[in-house]
């Protein structure tokens, strides 16, 4: 453990702060986007600069602590955090910067997508991310990235161009397709396990305004609409996205008083074509009669940030997650079965469709291995009030057992809590053995552990 002279050199060193348990405002600092994790770690580290994030990882590393690295704070799992150690939180580095003539942006480690989609909109140009503008840049990138462009332009680390990071041994790299190749490979899909990532380089492309918004069904035609999106959407053009849900409309714009507190059944689209030919492809979706049809042309961040106040920070929240290859009827029934059963207002399942420009790309390309799989699937018990926690969870819980047998076998990693490492091995499959190798070489004391961690492999 660090003594007092070790704290202040460490201090001294820092232009951002360093926040400490007896510090007023360390409650507030170590907070994170999940209530349900509580942790309190023995120091705060709000880097100002890539020059703090060296001294951190330096002084985590040198002492022997426990060191979680937090990013825009998103984390389902809670892992940008930990009990008695070193928190790196990236809040201060939120530059961004676009290059309008190469197509491209730059984003600092501790964006949130916000960030991203305000500054690259005016412009007219947009790389794909998720579906929740709070969400952070760092973390759904390193995961892989899902979202609402995921079928016509691919998933996020399929448009990343490069990163800066500071290594375990304190080191800054750039890795790209030229340099420091393999490691480049490893942070397209293997999460947090090699290093503290300070920016990322994406390419963009022209999209400005979306054809998008929901649609919802009664719970009584959930099987019906079911059944009809699992056929429809894998034919549809790639310009059309949608994702299927399961959902208490919430009481309040734009859903009309008459819907409020209903359980239904949903899809959300997005169609990001020429707006003139959004009609033709979503007649498929008219002719189905939704009770609501909520779509409409929209500038992209608009779409991007119209969850956010539906979930924000400091709700109980628990994921469950997996790759679905197939949908059998048992499956669905499964499905309508537990989606009848949503035990609070803002939990959920969604089914996001991965096809398209996701399978284009290689399966050994990047560590995402689960190419050939067709949706990813979460589920997600969320709540307010921690008295609900046991029941959001139960429901989460049986809702996946029941419907485990009929995936792929593992999940994407954004949506995983903690759930050891034969789930994280499930997830990278015959990747596995090669990010632990990675792993080795760039972190072999596993510094970087409070992540799904891949662990270096051991010595011959």
């Amino acid at each position: 453990m660090f003594n007092e002279v070790h704290l202040d050199a460490y201090k001294a060193q820092l232009r951002g702060s360093l926040i400490q348990p007896d510090d007023a405002g360390y409650d507030e600092a170590r907070k994170v986007y999940n209530a349900m994790i509580d942790k309190r770690p023995r120091l705060i580290a709000r880097c100002a600069d890539v020059a703090d994030v060296i001294a951190s990882v330096n002084f985590a590393r040198d002492n022997q602590l426990l060191l979680a690295v937090r990013g825009g704070g998103h984390n389902g799992g809670g892992l940008g955090t930990c009990d008695d150690g070193l928190v790196i939180d990236l809040f201060r580095l939120r530059g961004v910067r676009v290059d309008p003539k190469a197509h491209t942006v730059r984003a600092e480690g501790g964006c949130t997508w916000g960030d991203v989609d305000h500054a690259t909109h005016a412009f007219g140009m947009a790389t794909p991310a998720g579906i929740i503008s709070t969400t952070g840049v760092g973390g759904l990138t390193l995961g892989g990235g899902i979202g609402h462009l995921s079928r016509r332009f691919g998933l996020t680390i399929d448009n990343l161009l490069g990163v800066d990071m500071v290594l375990a041994d304190g080191s800054f790299v750039t890795a790209n397709a030229k340099e420091n190749a393999d490691l480049f490979w490893a942070v397209r899909g293997g999460g947090g396990n090699f290093g503290v990532v300070t920016s990322f380089e994406y390419r963009l492309h022209p999209l400005s305004t979306v054809v998008a918004g929901p649609t919802l069904w009664p719970m009584e035609r959930s099987a019906e609409v079911f059944k009809w999106y699992r056929d429809f959407i894998g034919k549809a053009p790639t310009e059309l996205n949608g994702f299927f849900a399961f959902l208490t409309v919430p009481p309040g714009p734009p859903f009309p008083e008459e819907l409020h507190l209903k359980k239904m059944c949903g899809v959300v689209w997005c169609y990001s074509g020429v707006p003139a030919q959004a009609e033709e492809a979503l007649a498929p979706v008219r002719a189905m009669n939704p009770a609501l049809y909520g779509v409409g042309p929209m500038p992209y961040p608009m779409l991007q940030s119209a969850f956010d106040a539906l979930y924000p920070p400091g709700h109980q929240w628990y994921w469950r997650a997996d790759f679905v290859n197939e949908l059998p009827d048992e499956a669905i029934g499964l499905h309508v079965e537990y989606g009848a059963q949503l035990p609070t207002m803002q939990s959920s399942m969604h089914l996001y469709p991965i096809d398209g420009a996701v399978q284009r790309v290689g399966r050994k390309d990047t560590p995402f291995s689960y190419r050939d799989a067709r949706w990813a699937s979460v589920i997600v018990g969320v709540d307010p009030d921690p008295a609900n926690r046991d029941r959001i969870t139960d429901w989460c819980k049986n809702y996946w057992d029941a419907l485990h047998p009929y995936s792929a076998g593992g999940a994407y990693i954004n949506f995983m809590m903690d759930e050891g490492e034969d789930r994280v091995k499930a997830t990278y499959r015959e990747h596995y053995d090669k990010l632990a190798a990675i792993k080795r070489q760039y972190d072999p004391g596993n510094l970087f552990r409070v992540n799904q961690n891949i662990r270096p492999v051991a010595t011959a």
